[in-house]
């Protein structure tokens, strides 16, 4: 690892580690003080969270709840803050790390028997209190989720820090047909050369598998990103990273149901859980590429019928401040009329080599990418 590489992930270490300890101080300092000890964050609550029309983000508004041990249940609360918070610290000076499912067992261990977790919903809300308290990503608390294994296959060439040392990887060149898999944390990930000329999220692994067997990647100098359906918060990283740094435009190719045009949702604009980090994991510039009810009229695919939470689920979106546009008012009303939804998958009733061959060149020209 080289020197600089070295010193950036030991200053996101101890920044993370101080941030903690910092937080711990806090709830001594008001107990020394004689004061009831409280943590006052943003109100975690769907009315508390609003569109920022100049960023394109999902972020918090300005009311707050507190944290307080004047009533059981919040000395409950910050009790296993406290736990936590030691644990994180500890893990953190110690150089490891572990998941979140990890830390919900973690607790049984503890000594106070009220600080144990009642559930992993539990403790995975905790973990974001602390990222939004302390300002730190729970990456840097070295915190992961059980494993995504989402992927990239493309002309991209970059380095990744990992605890063995540096490893230069091409992620067509020096991968499997599988690609290459998006590390737990991407920032730990230097670009060092590529040829792409745009990135495409896919939602389905069926779909992505097709794209590379026909050599999409390779025709269209592409960087392939599966999405593994609603995409974890590496995957949407890395993708903000390739936009921002790499200058690359972003295509989102999913299914044609409500449900995918949140996981488009989710890749530009941020998702209504991690608004806390929207404008560090969502790309507001990307664009929508899927399967439009305009495409089951035009090609007549294969459809299923809409069910009562598809209609109420695209009724919802009508309002929905990210699909605020002519284009989606009218796809949305569209498929609305009609009462069909489709998988990408059905282009293969026009053919294996349709989707590669006609329907994404036709696309992406059309939107002046290609």
């Amino acid at each position: 690892m080289s020197d600089t590489a070295n010193s950036t992930a030991k200053t996101d270490e101890e920044r993370a580690r101080e941030r903690l300890i910092d937080l711990a101080a806090k709830f001594y300092d008001q107990f020394d003080s004689g004061d009831v000890p409280e943590m006052e964050i943003p109100t975690r609550t769907k009315s508390n969270i609003v569109f920022d029309e100049d960023a394109g983000v999902w972020v918090y508004g300005d009311r707050t709840s507190t944290r307080s041990a004047n009533s059981v249940r919040g000395a409950r609360k910050l009790l296993k803050a406290s736990y936590a918070i030691e644990f994180l610290a500890r893990q953190l000076e110690e150089g490891r790390s572990s998941t979140l499912r990890e830390l919900y067992y973690l607790s049984e261990s503890w000594e106070a028997e009220e600080a144990h977790f009642s559930d992993q919903d539990e403790s995975n809300q905790l973990i974001e209190d602390l990222e939004i308290v302390s300002g730190v990503t729970r990456e840097d608390f070295h915190m992961r989720p059980e494993e995504s294994g989402a992927t990239l296959m493309g002309p991209l060439e970059l380095r990744e820090q990992t605890r063995r040392g540096e490893r230069e990887i091409h992620c067509q060149k020096d991968v499997g047909e599988g690609g290459y898999q998006i590390p737990n944390n991407p920032d730990t990930i230097d670009f060092l050369d590529h040829d792409v000329d745009f990135v495409l999220c896919v939602e389905t692994g069926g779909m992505r598998d097709r794209l590379i067997e026909n050599g999409f990647d390779d025709d269209y100098n592409c960087l392939v990103v599966h999405l593994k359906g609603q995409p974890a918060r590496a995957t949407r990283r890395i993708t903000k990273r390739l936009h921002d740094e790499l200058d690359l435009p972003v295509m989102v190719f999913t299914d044609g149901d409500p449900w995918s045009y949140r996981i488009f949702g989710s890749v530009a604009y941020g998702s209504i859980k991690s608004a806390h980090l929207s404008e560090y994991l969502a790309t507001p510039q990307a664009r929508f590429v899927g399967i439009q009810p305009e495409d089951i009229v035009e090609y007549d695919l294969p459809t299923d019928p809409l069910a009562d939470s598809d209609v109420n689920a695209l009724e919802s979106e009508l309002s929905d401040p990210r699909f605020q546009s002519d284009y989606w008012t009218e796809q949305i009303e569209l498929q609305l009329d009609i009462e069909k939804k489709a998988e990408q998958q059905a282009l293969a009733s026009r053919g294996l080599d349709f989707v590669t061959d006609e329907y994404l060149p036709a696309r992406l020209d059309e939107m002046g990418v290609l």
